[in-house]
């Protein structure tokens, strides 16, 4: 998947933006965008790995999820905190003390002998993915200017599309050829050299004067209330949605998220100033890409087990099968991008959620990967295709230039918690029909089942898009950007 990152610009004396674009050509861009490609590349590549790591480390049917989760949740959560602390505390601190952790949770997570203690990794890889992005984006945008700067921005929006293709492709290979820990291992020399060579040739910069707008409660209520929200809908499949453990869980996460809210409103500077939450085309901006988001993962999510559990595949063949989506996503946006001046970003949305009902719809009949899966993969990554940018213009139709990184920060926030809690809803909901962790004609009618609940999801959410969406249509300097 694509993704929009437009940062906010500080102004740079003409001295100042020629010794940095000259004085280290695109040797800097390269350690950026490897260190982010780790981290786009951490999003997919696990996901060919899970049924490997579920039999490994004995994981509940629906507890692995929250190897998927636990990353996407805390890099959402916290990657607005890690902008802004970026900018208080200085670019290179930020981005070299997440790439350290990135790193070492890597190890962690390799090294992990049970289920708690990978899915702990797993959480702190994404606290150093929420430093490690935007502070490598900072970092970008000042070192670069005029045509370096829009051709390093387009190196760095390419990464994303670029790191699940082959995410998918190196968790097939790697699971297969030397077992599902060098999934995580594969990060650690990666790392090591990138932070080496980091070290020395990034610029440092003087920390601000003033630490205190660092909104560190505002971010660990956002990431409580919804960690807490993704824990009640996994556990609703055992416990019962009528359950009191279920209920008490769902009415802490609002009290959570609640305080978010307040919270943003005393503080002096907010991570989601409440002026942001005024804005029509950025709430359901971002609510699109939150949903869009989520059938997509959710799908992946159980597409990887029924696979590997049902159709038996090997982990490598998996990673292929599932390149096809990876490929008509990409069209889909290109698609977009082309033709929503014409269109309107609502008739693209409300096109693209009802392209991937019918995917849905397909995968529901599934018999086995021609005459089911493929069909049902393209149906459903031409509809992401044109969901995605539709919802990025829509969030940023409005915003003004020296807020345009909020609106981004938010748009991928929306875009990462919609990764977990689409997992966390598909999970639950296959965890409560009978047969999901077993192989064989019963299993495979679960995932059918499963696939049936999510085509008449993402129906409901193109009616709720064609009420909703304004129909936003960029002017023609507009660059519409993908997520």
């Amino acid at each position: 998947m694509s993704h929009l990152r437009i940062p906010s610009h500080r102004r740079m004396s003409s001295t100042e933006s020629a010794d940095a674009a000259g004085a280290r050509p695109w040797l800097l861009l390269f350690l950026m965008s490897a260190a982010q490609f780790m981290v786009v590349l951490d999003i997919t590549v696990v996901n060919v790995a899970l049924p490997s790591i579920g039999r490994s480390l004995r994981f509940a049917s629906a507890d692995l999820q929250w190897v998927v989760s636990a990353y996407v949740l805390v890099t959402g959560g916290l990657t607005l905190l890690g902008g802004r602390a970026a900018d208080l505390l200085g670019r290179r601190r930020i981005f070299l003390a997440g790439l350290a952790l990135f790193t070492t949770a890597s190890l962690a997570s390799g090294l992990a002998p049970d289920a708690g203690a990978l899915v702990a990794a797993r959480a702190a890889q994404g606290i150093g993915a929420a430093l490690l992005t935007p502070a490598a984006l900072a970092i970008i945008t000042a070192a670069y200017s005029g045509a370096q700067r829009a051709t390093a921005l387009s190196v760095w929006g390419a990464l994303a599309a670029g790191g699940s293709a082959v995410g998918l492709l190196a968790g097939g290979m790697l699971t297969t050829w030397l077992g599902w820990r060098w999934v995580f291992l594969i990060n650690v020399p990666i790392g090591l050299i990138t932070a080496l060579l980091s070290a020395h040739l990034v610029p440092a910069a003087a920390p601000a004067d003033d630490r205190r707008n660092l909104d560190l409660a505002g971010a660990l209520l956002l990431v409580a209330g919804i960690g807490t929200a993704v824990y009640a809908i996994t556990g609703a499949a055992r416990y019962g949605w009528g359950s009191a453990r279920t209920l008490l869980l769902l009415a802490l996460a609002a009290g959570l998220l609640a305080a978010f809210g307040v919270t943003e409103g005393r503080v002096r500077a907010p991570l989601v100033p409440p002026r942001a939450l005024r804005s029509r085309f950025l709430v359901t901006g971002a609510l699109t890409m939150l949903t869009g988001t989520g059938l997509l993962i959710g799908v992946l999510f159980l597409s990887s087990l029924y696979l590997q559990n049902v159709l038996h595949a090997s982990p490598i063949r998996t990673g292929l099968e599932f390149l096809p989506l990876v490929l008509t996503t990409g069209a889909g946006a290109h698609l977009s991008a082309r033709y929503i001046r014409r269109a309107g970003s609502r008739l693209l949305a409300v096109a693209g959620l009802v392209a991937m009902a019918a995917g849905a719809l397909v995968l529901s009949q599934v018999n086995g990967y021609p005459d089911g899966l493929l069909p049902g993969f393209l149906l459903l990554g031409s509809g992401a295709g044109l969901v995605f940018p539709a919802a990025s213009v829509t969030a940023m139709h409005t915003v003004a230039r020296d807020e345009a990184g909020l609106a981004a920060g938010i748009v991928t926030t929306g875009h990462e918690v919609g990764a977990a809690l689409g997992v966390a809803v598909f999970a639950a909901l296959a965890a409560a029909t009978t047969g999901f962790a077993a192989a064989g004609p019963a299993s495979a009618t679960a995932f059918r089942h499963v696939f049936a609940i999510g085509a008449v999801i993402a129906a409901g959410l193109a009616v709720i898009a064609a009420l909703t969406v304004p129909p936003v249509r960029p002017a023609a300097e507009v660059r519409v950007g993908m997520h």
